[in-house]
């Protein structure tokens, strides 16, 4: 099977428990949620997506003809050393494309795979770090995980049958709410933030991750 991938590069992963490591992020192409009717200054994103995942045209963006020519360059990417090669699969909607002979040839390379889905689909066996971040009317089937990063705020009820306190008793280790970056919004204008600030007050259960990379100047 052929890879559709947006970009390919080397970073820090900015958002959620393991922000801060140095990750190989993946974006591959296309997403289950989009429909094509909402466009931003020319980028194929949903309100709740802050990234272009449409076409091949990123950074070491391609169709790779095999996992292994997408592990080769994932690789090169992390440069020499097996040690903590640490790679994050995203998009768009990554489960689209993630199959057995892409993770067992990561696997195969040395990397750990970390996964950042919108959970409308099941999460692949051998994924090792499971970050689900639900959309605003998506059925959310992966309800179990590492990571449950849901940005807010979200319009109420937030999902398709599912509301905040039903998201709370997923089986997660970690229940994380990230500030919705609108660009509706003016500059400076902090409301997200303080509405994330304010529900993890009301429930300890949720803690904040903020875009580091964001901050930090960084993809």
């Amino acid at each position: 099977m052929s890879y559709a991938v947006k970009e390919m590069f080397l970073t820090l992963q900015g958002e959620g428990v393991r922000s801060g490591r140095r990750a190989v992020f993946l974006r591959f192409a296309g997403c289950n949620l989009w429909t094509g009717r909402e466009q931003d200054r020319g980028k194929a994103i949903c309100r709740f997506c802050d990234t272009d995942f449409v076409g091949t045209d990123g950074e070491n963006g391609a169709k790779y003809a095999d996992a292994a020519a997408l592990v080769a360059k994932a690789a090169s990417l992390w440069g020499d050393g097996l040690g903590e090669r640490y790679i994050v699969l995203t998009g768009g909607e990554p489960m689209l494309q993630v199959d057995d002979p892409l993770v067992d040839a990561l696997h195969g390379a040395g990397f750990e795979i970390a996964i950042e889905s919108n959970g409308t689909l099941p999460v692949h066996s051998g994924i090792d770090w499971i970050c689900i971040s639900p959309k605003a009317g998506s059925e959310v089937v992966q309800r179990c995980g590492d990571e449950l990063k849901l940005v807010w705020p979200q319009p109420s009820p937030a999902l398709a049958g599912h509301d905040f306190a039903d998201m709370g008793q997923w089986d997660f280790a970690n229940h994380l709410l990230q500030p919705l970056d609108d660009i509706d919004l003016p500059a400076g204008d902090d409301r997200h933030r303080l509405a994330c600030i304010e529900k993890v007050m009301e429930h300890p259960h949720w803690r904040l991750t903020l875009q580091t990379h964001k901050m930090l100047g960084l993809k």
